[in-house]
């Protein structure tokens, strides 16, 4: 997992509007990206799946044991300033948008920071922007963002979260791979989100034995 762009994400500034975030194209290079993607499980149900409880090829647990890391966690915390050192880690993937998903929202209190990574191919629906996510200035308005990002090729977008880090895309249904690792908060708020997902996992671990 050294091919991901870690000299891009050093060198890419922060960008400010509407909030605090760093964005870098390809993160994972398109030739370990294919890898990743044929590792990848159908996920033919909406909603956020823990990564423990999938069975994934070789180069997605690799790509996700990397995300998981220490390394891949000081980059994010010297970029943004921040001190995760005691931050639990919690890794979930997406295979499915549904006609609900992509409402305006900021993400729970319990997340410090979130980093979303896209694992799709450049094709028509993103270029008409369905299922582009949008960096909003407000919660009323999804047309007013100043900055969308397709969700494609290996693409990276990390925030830390706060109460105006709004954010949604317009309806797509269909696939739509995205990877969402979120360093945690440390309070109770935070367990019981922890606890949730390693319940969810376990149950999803059952399921694709069965």
């Amino acid at each position: 997992m050294t091919k991901l762009d870690y000299a891009a994400l050093a060198a890419t500034p922060i960008a400010t509007d509407p909030f605090t975030h760093v964005m870098i194209p390809r993160f994972v290079p398109t030739a370990l990206l294919g890898e990743v993607v044929q590792g990848l499980p159908a996920l033919s149900k909406g909603g956020s799946f823990p990564v423990e409880g999938l069975r994934l090829g070789e180069a997605a647990q690799g790509l996700m044991t990397e995300l998981a890391s220490a390394g891949f966690r000081t980059a994010i915390a010297e970029k943004f300033g921040l001190a995760l050192d005691d931050a639990p880690v919690m890794v979930t993937l997406r295979g499915q948008s549904r006609e609900k998903d992509g409402r305006i929202h900021c993400d729970s209190t319990a997340k410090r920071v979130t980093v979303l990574l896209y694992l799709n191919p450049d094709t028509e629906a993103w270029a008409k922007q369905e299922g582009c996510l949008r960096l909003l200035r407000g919660p009323d308005n999804i047309e007013d963002y100043a900055v969308e990002v397709p969700p494609i090729n290996g693409s990276l977008l990390v925030f830390p979260n706060g109460p105006t880090t709004w954010h949604g895309h317009k309806q797509f249904v269909g696939r739509r791979f995205v990877i969402q690792l979120n360093w945690m908060t440390t309070d109770e708020k935070a367990r019981y989100e922890m606890r949730r997902h390693k319940v969810s996992a376990f149950m999803k671990r059952l399921t694709h034995a069965a």
